[in-house]
């Protein structure tokens, strides 16, 4: 249907289609964010104008706007940032809502406007004195919300400039002890102009903490309580490196008044919250120390949070590594693999890849997924690869269904895994010089193969019941020849599934970019399809096993 008429509404008004690309906007879209119409028709909505509060893109799990359109519901939401065609951050109100012709969705309407206030927003960001107890607890606890909400440290620290700056003063800036006792000055944001602006220049590595330096700074990174602190205390000879750093904070900044709390984890201070005044003329107060130390109390646990859950990251993606093998070497036959976390969980899951030889002229290839995408999972993987293993290697000129078969008898009797979907392959090189896949399929998504000119198939045969159900059927088996510059994909279903697209869309998605995509490198074949191919708001993680035969002319 042609694009409505949007001149007659007041507010800046786009229309969108399903994708979440700008099909027409308004005179006043144009007005309120400093682009010409030609910028904004044929551009991703969310990529274009949405920011998080420090300028970046943010996630697209994290962008209501775009999850409404998906959902086709009708939401608003108060004061997001927005980009202006001349980079300057601003904080909107906004409404999407879909539209429809006849029974066919076509997108979505969305309208951007700036919400009047019941004052001034330098009257809202006044000091924390003027603040009533209603005021307090309702920064506590969203501070509590914001920041227990995220297990990302980064995002964490911006949040937390976020609440503070310019609610309670001009500046925030935060420093964090690492593990081996390093300080790091991992933020500095001012509030400027009516937006927020991030120094760069003023963050990194900070001197050690001393061990009795009377300092306001230096006490709180020891875990000391809450103080004032003001430029004259850093104009005499430093007593520290920190003592130099913060003479410099202050005199870059224009800082007049600050107040220092020390982020104090469950068992050691993680770091310390400065909050300072340029703008404002007003200083701070020792009445305003036990509202600082409530925000940071809060920050400190959710800080807490983020690294404990970041450390068993670390340990986790360590793990699934070292479970992940190295590929055999197969002569003429070309090999790529690729691994990516899922986002969202533990940084490992069930999701695996395997290949290993069973003789001198024959090796196995294996996918698999073991449902889950935590420790669990990775741990059920483990074990059902280690089996898998050596069944095929007991008997390594039997059908994969044989093999197979043998495996799902151990994974409900031996293994803690609930269920698993598999495909074990056996590539060998025929007396006419053709490679020859021999496989079984286990509830897994289809290998697929594509030829040199171009054309992509899916080897639908051989497709059995995915393992651990405890029903007894024989394993189908099948055989192809694999022509010279073939490519073989054998991958997990993250690659192509999503909680908003059916899984026949992901697989034709898939089909669709690995034919284009037949004469690259097959290590540049695996990058691309992961960057065209894999949903951003996949979470799962990914295996893939791609291989490619030789050309037999040369």
């Amino acid at each position: 249907m042609p694009a409505p008429s949007l001149e007659d509404v007041q507010a800046a008004a786009l229309t969108v289609d399903d994708d979440g690309v700008i099909v027409s906007v308004n005179g006043a879209a144009e007005s309120l964010l400093h682009r010409a119409r030609a910028d904004f028709v044929g551009q991703d909505a969310h990529d274009l104008l949405h920011r998080d509060s420090h300028g970046d893109v943010p996630p697209r799990t994290h962008c209501r706007p775009g999850n409404a359109l998906r959902d086709r519901r009708t939401e608003h939401g108060d004061r997001d940032w927005f980009a202006r065609g001349d980079g300057v951050l601003v904080r909107l109100a906004w409404c999407v809502t879909p539209y429809a012709s006849g029974h066919r969705s076509t997108g979505a309407l969305v309208l951007l406007y700036e919400r009047e206030e019941s004052a001034p927003e330098e009257d809202l960001s006044g000091a924390p004195e003027s603040m009533t107890e209603l005021d307090r607890l309702t920064l506590l606890a969203e501070t509590t919300t914001q920041l227990t909400s995220t297990l990302d440290t980064d995002e964490a620290l911006h949040r937390l400039a976020v609440l503070t700056v310019p609610r309670l003063a001009d500046w925030a800036v935060i420093d964090l002890i690492a593990e081996r006792d390093e300080v790091r000055r991992a933020l500095v944001v001012e509030y400027k102009d009516g937006v927020l602006i991030e120094h760069e220049d003023l963050q990194g590595p900070m001197p050690p903490i001393p061990e009795e330096s009377p300092m306001p700074l230096s006490r709180a990174l020891r875990g000391a309580a809450s103080s004032l602190a003001g430029p004259a205390m850093y104009q005499g000879p430093p007593d520290s490196g920190i003592a130099v750093e913060q003479r410099r904070l202050f005199a870059e900044t224009g800082i007049h008044s600050a107040v220092i709390a020390p982020i104090r984890g469950l068992r050691d201070t993680l770091g310390a919250l400065t909050l300072g005044r340029s703008q404002r003329p007003t200083a701070f107060t020792a009445s305003d120390l036990p509202l600082l130390e409530d925000i940071t109390r809060r920050a400190g646990l959710a800080l807490d949070n983020a690294r404990l859950y970041q450390r068993q990251r670390k340990v986790a993606e360590t793990m699934q590594r070292h479970l992940l093998p190295q590929l055999p070497t197969v002569p003429g036959v070309d090999m790529a693999v690729r691994y990516v976390p899922a986002p969202h969980a533990s940084s490992v899951g069930g999701d695996w890849y395997d290949a290993f030889a069973l003789t001198d002229s024959t090796h196995a290839l294996v996918i698999g997924d073991v449902v889950g995408h935590d420790l669990d999972a990775a741990a059920g993987m483990a074990q059902v690869r280690n089996m898998l293993r050596a069944f095929a290697w007991s008997q390594p000129r039997a059908a994969p269904g044989v093999v197979v078969t043998q495996l799902d008898e151990a994974v409900k009797h031996i293994a803690e895994v609930p269920t698993a979907t598999i495909i074990l392959a056996t590539l060998a090189l025929g007396d006419d010089g053709l490679w020859r896949l021999h496989w079984t399929n286990a509830g897994h998504p289809p290998p697929l193969l594509v030829s040199h000119d171009g054309q992509a198939d899916y080897l639908e045969d051989a497709h059995g019941i995915l393992l651990g159900t405890g029903v007894r059927r024989p394993r189908p088996n099948a055989v192809t020849v694999l022509p010279p510059l073939t490519t073989l994909l054998l991958y997990t279903d993250g690659l192509v599934e999503s909680p908003h697209r059916s899984i026949d869309r992901g697989l034709e998605r898939l089909r669709r970019y690995a034919a284009s995509l037949a004469h690259r490198p097959l290590g540049a074949f695996c990058d691309s399809l992961l960057e065209q191919v894999r949903p951003e708001d996949n979470d799962d993680d990914v295996a893939m096993l791609a291989l490619r035969t030789p050309d037999r002319s040369q």
